[in-house]
């Protein structure tokens, strides 16, 4: 159903606020959701506040107090105690950009946390700050390696931004063919998966939703992508993950910052970068219909043009479910 942008916003805050979250964290959640919403990412906007729900029924605590743990003039290592990743991931990032600021670079890792959503959010407050970045965040083990049929790394986003002087040059790929909240959408909507995205528990290629759950998901790129997610899930150790994490717990989240100016001048970087994308933008294309892309540009021109029209559109089954949750309270 069409929703304005404004009832959106209310709605997420008001259902968040029924499952125990402050007013600035429901607004700090809210508006990563909505930028979700915006660029065409539905399955991890609204929709996420049920799979945020489910996890609160399961286990409900909403966690403590994130802490740091170690800390240096470039770094800082944070206990993220079992809180929600949004609120986490904003958090480490905020002090990457910080350290960056003061010493040119700046490293945090953030563990004891889940759903930490859409890397390129983050992404997007760094390079809004003139900082290159890189974030990567590993979670439980819902993706099989190449050649294999069981799950071992997360779906496993990584994420680089670059700034510009037009719209910054953002990658964020996760590294598997879905990501856990396209079978969880797909779940609750009735949708049959894609073929060939998914494994039952016995190793078999599923479409069914609820048995991917419980396999595994066909990792992205072959060879090539299952050792990004190998990579991912040792950054995510690294930050203080064990090595396969439980279900929806113990996620490990690193943000990377770094001030261009320790090696080019700023804004001749910016330029460049602009000025790149160009040279993409311009390349002879194979196909007259095919636009050439250049990462990142699509979702921004999506997100504007949505915001200009003041709406977005929202499952039947989703809005239902979250006006729900938020009456319930």
């Amino acid at each position: 159903m069409r929703v304005s942008i404004r009832q959106a916003e209310k709605l997420a805050q008001d259902s968040l606020g029924v499952l125990g979250y402050s007013q600035e964290e429901c607004r700090t959640i809210a508006s990563h959701l909505l930028d979700c919403e915006l660029r065409g990412l539905q399955y991890a906007g609204l929709a996420r506040i049920l799979s945020i729900a489910d996890r609160l029924s399961a286990n409900p605590s909403r966690g403590g107090m994130t802490r740091i743990t170690r800390e240096s003039a470039v770094s800082a290592q944070l206990d993220g105690a079992d809180r929600l990743g949004y609120l986490v991931g904003e958090e480490a990032t905020r002090i990457a950009i910080a350290k960056a600021k003061g010493s040119g670079i700046g490293a945090v890792g953030a563990n004891n946390t889940w759903y930490t959503g859409m890397l390129s959010y983050y992404a997007e407050k760094a390079v809004a700050e003139g900082m290159v970045v890189m974030i990567a965040s590993n979670a439980t083990p819902w993706v099989a390696p190449f050649g294999g049929s069981e799950g071992r790394f997360g779906t496993n986003p990584i994420c680089f931004g670059f700034p510009s002087t037009r719209v910054p040059l953002i990658w964020d790929i996760g590294v598997s063919q879905i990501i856990h909240a396209q079978a969880v959408i797909a779940g609750r909507t009735g949708q049959p998966l894609p073929a060939g995205v998914a494994y039952d528990a016995n190793g078999s290629l599923t479409r069914d939703p609820l048995a991917a759950l419980a396999g595994a998901f066909v990792n992205w790129g072959g060879h090539r992508g299952s050792g990004l997610g190998i990579v991912v899930q040792l950054l995510g150790v690294m930050a203080g993950s064990p090595i396969l994490p439980g279900h929806l717990r113990d996620f490990g989240f690193f943000v990377l910052a770094i001030r261009p100016d320790l090696f080019v001048d700023s804004e001749e970087f910016r330029a460049s970068v602009s000025e790149y994308a160009a040279q993409i933008r311009d390349t002879r294309r194979i196909d007259d219909d095919v636009p050439v892309r250049v990462p990142f540009e699509r979702s921004a021109a999506l997100r504007s043009e949505r915001l200009a029209g003041g709406a977005i559109d929202v499952e039947d089954v989703v809005y239902a479910a979250v006006l729900n949750l938020a009456e319930s309270g």
